[in-house]
């Protein structure tokens, strides 16, 4: 798994490729949680480049999700390949979290106030 993250001005853009699993989903944890600890409360996954996501990375999300809470907080997932939207359907994850086709979108939604 490759993380990267990028800085815009609404919000921290992490870049997962590869795939979250058992061994990688530590390394997500970390990554989303540097970015909490700097102060930074909005914060976009981009997936576009992820191939699997396990049970292992679905805790990370949860996790995060319930972190980001506060009024300003977001935490938006984007660009989901077909695999990885199949698990978030069957997870139930779409009812939970905020998901963007395509990253602009989510940049774009990140400015807008979050829907309660």
């Amino acid at each position: 798994m490759d993380i990267t993250t990028t800085t815009h001005d609404t919000a921290a853009i992490l870049t997962v490729k590869g795939r979250v699993d058992a061994l990688t989903a530590g390394d997500l944890e970390g990554a989303i949680n540097a970015i909490i600890n700097r102060g930074d409360r909005r914060i976009i996954l981009d997936f576009s480049g992820l191939a699997y996501i396990s049970s292992g990375g679905l805790r990370i999300l949860l996790a995060t999700a319930k972190k980001l809470q506060n009024d300003g907080d977001r935490f938006i997932l984007c660009g989901l390949s077909f695999e990885v939207q199949k698990v978030m359907n069957l997870a139930g994850f779409t009812a939970i979290f905020s998901i963007y086709a395509t990253a602009s979108d989510a940049i774009n939604a990140v400015k807008e106030p979050a829907k309660s």
